[in-house]
């Protein structure tokens, strides 16, 4: 689609290895870097698009975002991340990792940036069995400029410096017109457990094409069982690996009752307490990332601190909902400012309602 709008690609960009990573560390090319403080990784796993965007190296760039991978690389480095409705945007040709849960979208300096892109990749595909037939989301309501944040959410492992950032902008917005609610989404804080199963349990299945017999790398060996372990012991990094031993786990004869089942249980219940809320606001807003750019290196042998900067993003893809990360201002982190996001969500079909608001959130300059 690009192509035929005559949109010139300048290149590819780094990424975590199969899009498993929030810091493009995890990349055969080696790791990303921030351009507002090149000590410290850009986000991931699309964290080269984010890098080059930020750097001036192009306009825009596509990002794939399967529990926050374009809002949370556009938080870090200071860009508008939008993650579309599911089905909105083809997934044809797109690597899967889970399949129910990835989106492509795009990546700007700006809301308009970012809109334009959504525009000329958006529409139905016949090649993706869940791309969305036109016409059918809902037709955008009328805004009443009333947003709502689920504070009892926003204090987990939260830094308090994103925190204060994040109710800076919320002050503005009031100031600018905008009612600002309290809301409860009683099964979100459960939100984190459940895509930190599903998504491996997805990404293995995925990932077993991989084998050495049939597609992928192929390490010789004599017997039919090691070129299946070594191939995929070579192939495959640390961090791939031990989220396909995970998958694997749960999907087991015995576990998949106990684990996956229950917890695509209690996605629909993640997705209802969305629909809910959007009753009555036209949005929910959050924190893009609890914690601003981190050093590179800092949290390579610490996973589940990894998988915990996700806590804002995940529910997003759980529910299958668009949501926008937009910049919200910096905090000072070594004397260097470091960019924070500030993140929209909004109901099925919504987009047009992330880029009003986050047209009047450039507006504020917080």
């Amino acid at each position: 689609k690009l192509k035929a709008q005559g949109v010139v690609f300048l290149g590819r960009t780094n990424m975590d290895e199969f899009a498993m990573g929030g810091s493009t560390e995890n990349s055969a090319f080696g790791p990303s870097r921030n351009p507002h403080d090149t000590t410290r990784v850009p986000g991931g796993s699309s964290g080269g698009s984010a890098a080059a965007v930020a750097a001036g190296m192009a306009l825009v760039a596509l990002g794939s975002d399967t529990g926050g991978s374009i809002r949370q690389p556009a938080s870090l480095t200071g860009l508008v991340g939008l993650k579309p409705t599911y089905g909105t945007v083809s997934r044809f040709g797109l690597m899967a990792m889970g399949s129910s849960l990835d989106q492509i979208g795009s990546l700007g300096k700006t809301t308009a940036d970012a809109h334009a892109l959504f525009d000329a990749i958006r529409g139905y595909d016949p090649n993706d069995s869940t791309s969305l037939p036109d016409g059918t989301l809902p037709v955008a309501r009328n805004m009443q400029k009333v947003i709502g944040v689920p504070r009892a959410f926003l204090k987990e492992g939260s830094d308090a410096d994103v925190l204060a950032q994040f109710e800076k902008t919320l002050a503005a917005l009031k100031s600018a017109g905008y009612e600002v609610r309290d809301i409860d989404l009683p099964n979100i804080p459960y939100a984190l457990a459940v895509y930190y199963i599903i998504m491996p349990a997805e990404a293995s299945t995925n990932l077993a094409k991989y084998d050495g017999i049939r597609y992928g790398l192929s390490t010789p060996a004599d017997t039919i069982g090691d070129v299946y372990s070594k191939t995929r012991g070579t192939g495959f990094g640390p961090e791939v690996r031990r989220r396909i031993l995970v998958g694997t786990f749960v999907l087991s004869a015995g576990y998949a009752d106990a684990y996956y089942r229950k917890a695509r249980a209690v996605r629909g219940l993640i997705r209802d307490d969305f629909a809910r809320a959007f009753e009555s606001v036209d949005a929910v807003v959050t924190p893009t990332s609890p914690v601003p750019a981190f050093k590179i290196g800092e949290k390579a042998n610490d996973p589940l601190a990894m998988y915990a900067a996700d806590i804002f993003t995940v529910p997003v893809n759980l529910a299958g909902v668009p949501a926008m990360s937009v910049p919200s201002g910096t905090v000072v982190r070594e004397g260097k400012k470091l960019p924070v996001g500030f993140q929209l969500i909004a109901p099925h079909g919504g987009e047009e309602t992330l880029f009003r608001i986050g047209e009047e959130v450039e507006k504020l300059k917080v």
